[in-house]
């Protein structure tokens, strides 16, 4: 077995434990935002990306609300395989369409470029270090927006979805801090 594969089969593990305790946080969460809405609001007027939940993850769009307010919220858009997300303004009622892998984007707005990222994930640790579902896309983003000025990565999440150590790779993006309905974890 290569290192390669045996690496690709340490994610897969983890990804699969890790969805399994965020389903099981998912049926026993009551206000899951509110530690990331009031983190949000002491950083005023920067743009902010959120995501459209799927499935069992934690529900950012009370916190995107919020931000709406006062800053322009933008949600992903799959543009390719293997490219950046970009992200197309959202307000809250705005129109919205089905987009790449099932989430909803909006139908129409102009594109944003956030300074503060809400990422989703299947597992975090204490190191900043996330497990996605796969694809890279978030790597490929935050990698060509921290090379084009400060940007910060907020991962959300379940508590439950919190590990011992993250299998990585050196193309994987760190996070600057996790927000979860239980409170804030700066890497360590």
């Amino acid at each position: 077995m290569t290192e390669h594969t045996g690496l690709a089969a340490r994610k897969k593990a983890a990804r699969e434990a890790a969805f399994l305790r965020r389903e099981l946080a998912h049926r026993s969460a009551g206000a899951q935002a509110a530690h990331l809405t009031r983190w949000i609001a002491e950083h005023p007027g920067r743009a902010v990306a959120g995501y459209m939940p799927m499935r069992s993850e934690i529900d950012p769009l009370p916190a995107m609300t919020a931000a709406a307010a006062t800053a322009r919220v933008g949600v992903p858009v799959i543009e390719a395989a293997g490219q950046p997300l970009r992200f197309r303004e959202w307000r809250p009622g705005c129109a919205l369409k089905r987009g790449h892998f099932g989430a909803d984007i909006p139908v129409s707005g102009d594109w944003i470029t956030p300074g503060i990222v809400i990422v989703p994930l299947v597992a975090f640790d204490r190191h900043g270090h996330r497990l996605g579902y796969g694809g890279g896309f978030y790597d490929r983003t935050l990698e060509r927006l921290r090379a084009a000025g400060p940007v910060t990565a907020v991962g959300f999440a379940f508590a439950a979805q919190e590990a011992e150590e993250i299998p990585i790779e050196p193309t994987d993006q760190p996070l600057d801090l996790v927000i979860t309905e239980s409170g804030i974890v700066v890497p360590t």
